[in-house]
C-alpha cells in the first residue's frame, strides 16, 4: 500500500492517528487499515479545494455531494465511526476545524490543488426574500419535496409517508416499514378520536396518505393542504382512483390561508419543522382558530435538545439548510408545549418516537441503496447522495438522542373545558382497559 505522506498530517489532524476507516487518495496512496470495512476516498484535488474554501460541514457536504469525496461501505457505519472522532456539536459527517485548516492549505500547495472556490453542486440552494414569508416558504418546500414523486416512491415505499413510522414490533421481514407506517396512521387517527361525519384538516398533507386513510377507515371528510405541486398532483390522482373525491379535497395552500373552519380535528405530521421560531406562535394561533370547541390537534414534529436557539437566521454552513430543509428550524419539545398552552390549547398527551425514527430512516436508506441507479436517473447522482447522507446522518442523530420526535396531542377547550376527552391513555388509543377483554364493552 502506497502511504499518503502528503495528506497524512491533514487526515491525522482531523481524525487522529488511529483511524477507524481507510482513507484513499486520487494518486493511489492510502492511510488507515488496509482491510477497513469503510473507505473514504478523495477522488480529486478539488476535494481539498472545497475544504479550504469551506473548512466545515458545508465543505465536506459539497465534496461528498459532488462526488469529490466518496464513501464506500455501510454509510451508517461510516458516519458512526467518524462521528466518534468529530465534534458532536457539528452533526453527522467530518468536521474540519480551524486547527486543521493550515494543514489542508499546506497539503494543497504541495499537491497543486490551490485555485478559486469550486462551484457548489447544483443541488445546493440559497433562498432570497424575507425568511418564512409565504413565497419563500413555498420555494423551500418545493426544493425539498418537488424532487419527483417516482424518486420518493423508491425511498418511502408504497405508504408514501415521509415521517416517522410507529414500529409496534421490531423491524423485520415479517414486520416491515409499510406495517409500521400503517400503524402510525392508526395511532394518529385514534389520538384524534376520528369518527364518521367528522371534518379533518391535515396541515402539510404530503402525498395524501393520512387524509385517504382517515376517509376510508374512519369515515371522515378531509382537507389536505400542501405547498408542493407534485405532492398535490399525486394525492389528487390517488383520491380520484380510490373514489374518494366527494370526501377528500387536496389543496395547494399555505396553512395561514386556510379560512374555512371550524374543523373537528387537525393533524400536523412532520410540518411544524418548516414553520420557524418567529412564526410558531402564529402557527399555533391559526390552528387554534380553525378548530371547533373540544376539537383535537395532533402535532407530530422533530425536536432539538433544549438550549439556546442559536442563530435565528439559520446556520449558513449547515448541510441541512443548504441541501435538505432550507429555513427549517427545530424547537425543543418544551418550547412547543409552552406555545400551544399559551395559545389556549390544553396539552393532553406527549409521546416520544425517537427510536422509531432511527428505524424508519435506516429503512429509507436501505430502500435508496437498493434502488440507487434508478434513484440517480430519476433525479441526479448528487441528489441521491444528498438524501443518502441526510437520512443516514439523521438516523445517527435520533439513535444518539441529539434529535427527538414527538407527538403532542392538544385540545381546544370548550365552554366547560374538554369534557369529551378520554380519561386514560388506553382509552385514548382505543385499547381495552386492564382486566377488560378486547371484545367487551
Amino acid at each position: 500500500m502506497k502511504v499518503a505522506t502528503v495528506l497524512q498530517p491533514v487526515v491525522e489532524a482531523a481524525l487522529g492517528s488511529d483511524l477507524p476507516v481507510r482513507v484513499d487518495c486520487w494518486d493511489g496512496s492510502s492511510l488507515g487499515p488496509p482491510d477497513a470495512a469503510v473507505v473514504v476516498r478523495f477522488a480529486s484535488r478539488r476535494a481539498l479545494r472545497r475544504l479550504i474554501w469551506a473548512p466545515n460541514e458545508l465543505g465536506f457536504a459539497r465534496a461528498y455531494v459532488s462526488g469529490d469525496v466518496q464513501i464506500e461501505g455501510d454509510l451508517l457505519d461510516a458516519l458512526t465511526r467518524l462521528d466518534e472522532l468529530a465534534d458532536p456539536a457539528r452533526g453527522p459527517g467530518v468536521h474540519v476545524g480551524p486547527d486543521t485548516f493550515l494543514g489542508v492549505a499546506k497539503a494543497a500547495v504541495r499537491l497543486g490543488a490551490l485555485g478559486p472556490p469550486p462551484r457548489p453542486p447544483a443541488e445546493e440552494i440559497r433562498l432570497s426574500g424575507r425568511r418564512h414569508a409565504p413565497g419563500r416558504d413555498a420555494e423551500a418546500v418545493s426544493h425539498h419535496y418537488d424532487v419527483g414523486n417516482d424518486f420518493y416512491a423508491l425511498v418511502l415505499g408504497p405508504s408514501m409517508l415521509y415521517s416517522c413510522a410507529f414500529f409496534e414490533q421490531p423491524p423485520s421481514t415479517a414486520y416491515t416499514l409499510q406495517d409500521a407506517q400503517q400503524a402510525k396512521l392508526d395511532l394518529v387517527a385514534r389520538k384524534l378520536g376520528l369518527a364518521p361525519g367528522m371534518r379533518l384538516l391535515d396541515v402539510g398533507c404530503g402525498w395524501g396518505s393520512f387524509v385517504i386513510h382517515a376517509a376510508r377507515e374512519y369515515g371522515v371528510t378531509a382537507v389536505g393542504v400542501t405547498l408542493s405541486q407534485e405532492q398535490a398532483a399525486f394525492a389528487r390522482a390517488e383520491v380520484a382512483a380510490l373514489g374518494l373525491a366527494d370526501r377528500v379535497e387536496i389543496r395547494v395552500q399555505d396553512y395561514r390561508e386556510v379560512a374555512d373552519g371550524p374543523y373537528d380535528a387537525i393533524a400536523s405530521i412532520g410540518m411544524a419543522e418548516h414553520v420557524g421560531l418567529s412564526q410558531i406562535g402564529e402557527y399555533a394561533a391559526a390552528l387554534h382558530a380553525l378548530l371547533a370547541p373540544e376539537g383535537r390537534l395532533l402535532n407530530h414534529a422533530i425536536s432539538r435538545r433544549p438550549g439556546p436557539p442559536g442563530d435565528p437566521k439559520g446556520d449558513k454552513t449547515s448541510f441541512i439548510d443548504r441541501y435538505v430543509f432550507p429555513d427549517g428550524e427545530l424547537l425543543p419539545l418544551s418550547m412547543l408545549v409552552d406555545v400551544l398552552e399559551s395559545t389556549g390549547f390544553e396539552v393532553r398527551d406527549v409521546q416520544s418516537l425517537r427510536e422509531h425514527y432511527a428505524d424508519t430512516l435506516r429503512a429509507w436508506v436501505n430502500n435508496l441503496e437498493q434502488h440507487w441507479d434508478q434513484a440517480a436517473r430519476l433525479s441526479s447522482a448528487g441528489r441521491a447522495r444528498v438524501w443518502r447522507l441526510y437520512m443516514a446522518g439523521s438516523a445517527l442523530g435520533f439513535a444518539s438522542n441529539r434529535l427527538g420526535v414527538n407527538q403532542v396531542l392538544a385540545v381546544k377547550p370548550g365552554p366547560r373545558g374538554a369534557s369529551g376527552m378520554p380519561r386514560t391513555r388506553r382509552e385514548l388509543l382505543g385499547m381495552p382497559e386492564a382486566g377488560e377483554s378486547p371484545s367487551s364493552g
